[in-house]
């Protein structure tokens, strides 16, 4: 639940993206990170990977694809959750009030799908992902 050791690739866990978007950051993240990235649609299956496996980063999107929940919920049930909470979580937004409230719940500064490959961004992965 921390940054890869030497030699560990990491590991993101994506939540609520559509298909498009998901492949974007996936490849983006593989390429840049060496990350492997995992899929979740909503909160449940979320919590289900994050039992089964160490994650470097939760990537929340603004609106789940699935259902259209809220990420803050997201980021507030895994931050509310003892086991989970010191995972860090982004959220994916491009709204400044949407940061702000995933920030006010727990979350680090995220970044829009439009700011995927800004330099801000690579920063702020890189701190969590190295």
């Amino acid at each position: 639940m921390s940054k890869p050791t030497q030699g560990e690739s990491p590991r993101v866990l994506n939540v609520g993206q559509c298909n498009f978007d998901h492949r974007t950051i996936s490849e983006h993240l593989a390429g840049r990170f060496g990350a492997q990235v995992d899929r979740a649609h909503g909160l449940d299956d979320a919590r289900q990977a994050l039992g089964q496996a160490r994650y470097s980063l939760i990537l929340v999107n603004r609106l789940l694809d699935a259902d259209g929940t809220p990420g803050v919920d997201v980021v507030k049930a895994i931050k509310s959750d003892a086991a989970l909470a010191s995972v860090p979580i982004m959220l994916v937004s491009n709204f400044a009030d949407a940061q702000e409230a995933a920030r006010a719940a727990g979350a680090e500064p995220g970044f829009g799908k439009a700011e995927l490959t800004n330099p801000d961004t690579t920063t702020r992965l890189e701190a969590v992902l190295g």
